[in-house]
């Protein structure tokens, strides 16, 4: 295999490439890229047996077709200290040479043909869902995604298709968020995409992808990109029962002026009380020794005072991933769950006990 390419284009995909990379391990095969070249067409994929990446690119010199396999972490250092001008790669044997003007670098491969490259499975039936909608709803509910939670369905996404609609949730028990789409299919599946693969899908994809999957696989499929992840099985929670009927009050809220002020006041401590009265907001830190407040003077038009208590993270996340500029905040009691929302995005958060 011999080719020329350009250091940009080659540190940009060794970039993007890397978080597949299994980094346990220097001895597997799976630390590695593989790389081929087929006529102009260079192909470099990576996995760690989870998540699986493919990308291709065209290029202009092309001397000998052939593959071969290199450690990812090393290949992309060694590109990253070298200058902007092009860099010559070929095999020589069992190694693998980068060479760019004096500078020359030979590490060892692997036998390509170990490498673990996924077949086609024509099984896999295709999504039809509005890939924006979904890279927008998954990039909305990773906030609330758990890590590491011993119910290891939380530890992803849960996309509900049914007959006339489409829910993207998820929790990790002390808040749920979820996101309604009108779907009109005949097909109803769930399924439960982990949290490091919704990562990835919503750094490489925005449109003009093919969504497929099957009991066990999700795939997406671009002129030039493949990405794999494996789902994860077993029930996710029954979620629509979280979720209540109906609220006492519902107040809306410029959202710049609520992250300001929860910010100004988590300064010290992530717990916060925000008491609600007819005139006036007040946000308190809740801590013993370090006490902090401020105030915001509106017209909230409501009968009685009440407060809801909670760990300011949670909110900040939601409204970080809003979209719009006034957000709804809406509650019955100060001990009850309580939701934020807004025109797609709705989130109810489990309160804090303080008295």
């Amino acid at each position: 295999m011999k080719f020329k390419i350009n250091r940009n284009i080659l540190d940009n995909i060794l970039t993007t490439i890397q978080p597949f990379l299994d980094k346990k391990d220097d001895s597997n095969i799976t630390s590695h890229i593989y790389i081929k070249l087929e006529d102009n067409t260079l192909t470099f994929i990576a996995t760690d047996y989870e998540i699986y990446l493919s990308k291709n690119i065209d290029i202009s010199f092309a001397s000998e077709n052939g593959e071969a396999t290199i450690n990812g972490k090393n290949f992309l250092n060694i590109i990253k200290r070298l200058n902007e001008n092009e860099i010559s790669i070929e095999t020589i044997k069992t190694n693998i040479k980068i060479k760019q003007n004096r500078s020359n670098f030979v590490l060892p491969m692997y036998d390509s043909s170990d490498f673990p490259i996924l077949k086609d499975d024509t099984n896999t039936k295709k999504l039809n869902i509005n890939s924006i909608y979904l890279i927008n709803s998954l990039i909305k509910i990773i906030p609330s995604i758990d890590t590491n939670n011993p119910k290891y369905t939380l530890n992803g996404a849960l996309i509900d298709i049914k007959s006339n609609k489409i829910n993207f949730v998820s929790t990790d028990t002390k808040r749920l968020s979820i996101i309604k789409m009108e779907n009109m299919s005949n097909d109803e599946k769930q399924i439960i995409i982990p949290k490091k693969a919704i990562e990835q899908i919503t750094k490489l994809f925005l449109d003009n992808m093919d969504i497929y999957c099957d009991n066990t696989n999700l795939k997406i499929v671009t002129k030039d990109t493949y990405f794999n992840t494996k789902l994860i099985s077993g029930d996710y929670a029954s979620y629509e029962r979280i979720i209540p009927d109906n609220f006492k009050y519902t107040i809306k809220l410029n959202k710049a002026m609520l992250i300001e002020s929860i910010k100004l006041i988590t300064i010290l401590n992530n717990e916060i009380k925000i008491e609600f009265s007819n005139n006036e907001i007040v946000f308190n830190s809740i801590d013993d020794n370090n006490k902090s407040q401020t105030k915001l003077d509106i017209n909230l038009n409501i009968d009685e005072n009440f407060y809801i208590a909670a760990n300011s993270r949670y909110i900040l996340d939601f409204l970080s991933v809003s979209s719009n500029e006034e957000v709804n905040i809406c509650f019955n009691e100060s001990n009850l769950p309580f939701m934020l929302k807004d025109e797609k995005l709705k989130t109810i958060i489990m309160p804090l006990m303080i008295d």
